[in-house]
């Protein structure tokens, strides 16, 4: 194997393995950063290593066992200078010497237990809510996902040393803050489990409809989001929006390959072809959807909203949906998570079920919502409804608007396709 395929090989078992070897680290030294800086160094040693000496049978072990001789020296040498070993599980007298093989059988034992726990105590470790939003996700990426700030930096489009600062700012905020490495204790995990769904979904939303720059999607991200989410799922089996947010991303993700076309330009939902919609991500996402309404309860937001992109997924053609459903399904989640934007989606649902002008009714009642004053889909919404009113100098005026308003350079040409044809439509005489 050549140079370049060595470090392929690397780079592939990195990006698998290094959230479990930090969070089995992170368990020992209490700290993800010094966790995350064993681990590298792990990885500069098989850099150096492999290349000259082959990929060992099984490059996870070596790894592994690289970044555990890293930690038992760093422990080693808080013994030497603190005289206390509270890292490995047991307070040890400092007035009776460890002999240095006895004391590595204790690491390595400790470091190899509770796998599936270290992960979770890693998730909520990278999603704490002392960070900033825009910190979690990239300290979420960057610890759970192994990737590297600049692969974070091109995903979300901006300089590298943005990202690599922030990730450092938010190491240092959860070692000053002294954030344990631990799970929520029970009264404490409803707010801290939102947290970490909201960063997953936050990651998968920005791959399926990128806020900025020259693609309409990007893959990786959605393929790194429900890594996380399947893995978090079976971490946590017994929680309905863990599987309720699996659920909508894997149905989410099923329309990839119809969501652009040749060019790459985007294909909206009623124009999809759905033969074209994966239908194993289909199955997995409405089996995921089950597990979580079998879990008993009122659904949560998440699952809510997977009940709605399930609807589009049984529907064999846009003429087909059930969109009276998909409506009633939107003011359930109003309830439990209202907003804006929420009632924005029900607009269209009930224009849907009921015609344009209903949804119209409710649209033209957002107008004053601050939170929607730069939100491009307000006026985008209103132009369709517009245009399917035969008010066509209106809409051309709203798409406008909202081109006017988006980041995105496909979705900005969309818009002013669109608000074109209503300009041939008005000039016809459409309104």
């Amino acid at each position: 194997m050549n140079a370049a395929d060595t470090h392929r090989t690397i780079n592939a078992v990195w990006r698998i393995e290094s959230a479990r070897i930090i969070g089995a680290l992170a368990r020992k030294v209490r700290d993800v950063g010094v966790a995350e800086e064993l681990a590298q160094d792990a990885l500069l040693a098989a850099l150096e290593q492999w290349p000259r000496e082959g990929i060992p049978d099984n490059p996870a072990a070596w790894l592994m066992a690289a970044a555990k001789h890293r930690a038992i020296d760093q422990l080693r040498k808080r013994t030497l200078h603190a005289r206390k070993e509270g890292e490995i599980g047991r307070e040890l007298d400092a007035r009776h010497a460890i002999a240095a093989a006895d004391f590595a059988d204790a690491v390595d034992a400790a470091l190899d237990d509770e796998v599936g726990d270290d992960l979770l105590r890693l998730v909520f470790t990278a999603c704490h809510p002392v960070l900033s939003r825009e910190a979690r996700v990239a300290l979420t990426l960057r610890l759970l996902g192994g990737l590297g700030p600049d692969e974070i930096a091109r995903s979300f489009l901006v300089p590298e040393a943005t990202i690599a600062q922030r990730i450092v700012r938010a190491k240092r905020t959860l070692a000053a803050a002294r954030v344990p490495f631990e799970a929520p204790r029970a009264h404490e995990l409803a707010a801290r489990l939102s947290s970490v769904l909201e960063v997953i979904y936050l990651v998968f939303n920005e791959g399926y409809s990128a806020t900025a720059g020259e693609d309409w999607m990007r893959p990786a991200l959605c393929d790194e989001a429900l890594r996380l989410g399947r893995i978090l799922a079976e971490l946590m089996a017994d929680e309905p929006e863990v599987h309720g947010l699996v659920a909508l991303m894997e149905i989410q993700a099923s329309r990839a390959n119809a969501r652009v076309d040749a060019a790459g330009e985007p294909v909206l939902l009623l124009d999809q072809n759905r033969a074209r919609w994966d239908r194993l991500l289909i199955r997995r996402g409405l089996g995921a959807l089950e597990r979580a309404e079998k879990l008993g309860g009122a659904l949560g937001p998440y699952a809510l909203q997977a009940a709605i992109a399930a609807c589009h997924a049984r529907a064999r053609s846009a003429a087909q949906t059930d969109w009276a459903r998909i409506a009633a399904l939107y003011e359930a989640l109003a309830q439990v998570a209202p907003s804006p934007i929420v009632e924005l989606n029900r607009a269209v649902a009930l224009s849907m079920a009921f015609g344009p002008a209903t949804g119209l009714e409710l649209v033209d009642a957002l107008l004053a919502e601050p939170q929607l004053r730069t939100y491009h889909l307000l006026p985008s919404v209103r132009g369709d409804l517009l245009a399917k009113l035969g008010r066509q100098a209106e809409a051309g005026e709203e798409f406008k608007r909202a081109a006017d308003m988006t980041r995105n350079a496909r979705e900005r040409k969309l818009l002013l396709m669109r608000a074109q044809a209503c300009a041939g439509g008005a000039a016809n005489g459409g309104d």
